[in-house]
């Protein structure tokens, strides 16, 4: 059963820009339009690099970003972007999108600096829900 568009219940997102990053063209596309749908706005990119690059100019309200990539992966931007100053994007709320599961994974997931696993695959109503979590996050924190 899947919920309509139109359903009371499904999150709105009201133009909340997120960073996406993800390897793959078609997941890209995927989640893209999940978000796009709820009502966000979104930047989507293909690496590590250019998705730091992406934050540091663009400053959106969340990330969501995979795991696996070739090169450079979501481990290592999330690294590069809490070493960031708060004003250049390093307290933006984060979450990872992979098809690593269980309890370990999410561990290292969190440890990093990540505030969700969000596991693959994704509903729109789960990726919209954690998504309007985060940045209810970026919204809250105090301007330092």
């Amino acid at each position: 059963m899947s919920a309509s568009s139109s359903s009371p219940d499904r999150v709105y997102l009201g133009g909340v820009r997120v960073l996406l990053v993800d390897s793959s063209p078609y997941i890209r596309s995927v989640v893209t339009a999940m978000l796009e749908d709820s009502g966000a706005t979104v930047t989507a990119v293909a690496t590590a690099e250019e998705a730091l690059e992406t934050l540091e100019r663009e400053r959106p309200e969340v990330l969501v970003s995979a795991l696996a990539m070739p090169d450079k992966g979501g481990y290592w931007l999330i690294g590069k972007v809490r070493g960031l100053p708060l004003e250049r994007g390093g307290a933006t709320p984060a979450a990872a999108l992979t098809g690593f599961t269980g309890p370990e994974h999410r561990a290292s997931i969190l440890r990093a600096g990540f505030q969700y696993h969000i596991e693959k695959p994704v509903t729109q109503d789960n990726l919209s829900g954690i998504v309007a979590l985060l940045a209810l996050k970026a919204s809250a924190s105090p301007p330092r």
